[in-house]
């Protein structure tokens, strides 16, 4: 663990940060107002990793809720520049996310990765994540 890396809950005060990263972090530029955007829904959520005033991780969330199921959180992305990956950070993001949404009254939260992608499969399995015996198919529909 890397003990100058500070964690809290994305507000609208840590948007120029998240514009400052931008495609270093994230999959692409950050979109202002589309952050802004992100930033002022409630049912979004997104935890980041500061070393000194630069961010160096994000986790990303959303909560939902449907008529026959209690709430739960979709853990959407999480990121860890590269320079700073294989510190425990990823793993703290969704551990805090998770702890978030336990507060939000969130009866579960789950993340969906590649089969492939071994790195985030450790992270989520070291923040206590269960991998489900069963493969899961992904459908994209373009709209």
């Amino acid at each position: 663990m890397n003990p100058n890396i500070h964690y809290k809950l994305a507000s609208i005060d840590d948007l120029s940060a998240m514009i400052d990263i931008g495609d270093e972090l994230f999959d692409y530029d950050v979109k202002p107002n589309r952050a802004r955007e992100f930033l002022e829904d409630p049912r979004h959520h997104m935890i980041l990793a500061y070393d000194d005033n630069k961010i160096v991780g994000m986790a990303s969330a959303i909560n939902y809720v449907h008529p026959d199921k209690d709430p739960a959180l979709f853990i959407n992305e999480v990121s860890v520049i590269d320079e700073f990956q294989n510190q425990g950070i990823g793993r703290t993001m969704v551990r805090k996310l998770c702890e978030f949404g336990k507060e939000i009254g969130c009866e579960e939260a789950w993340v969906a990765t590649e089969n492939s992608n071994s790195g985030a499969r450790k992270a989520y399995q070291a923040a206590g994540g269960k991998e489900d015996p069963e493969p899961v198919v992904l459908i994209n529909f373009d709209i």
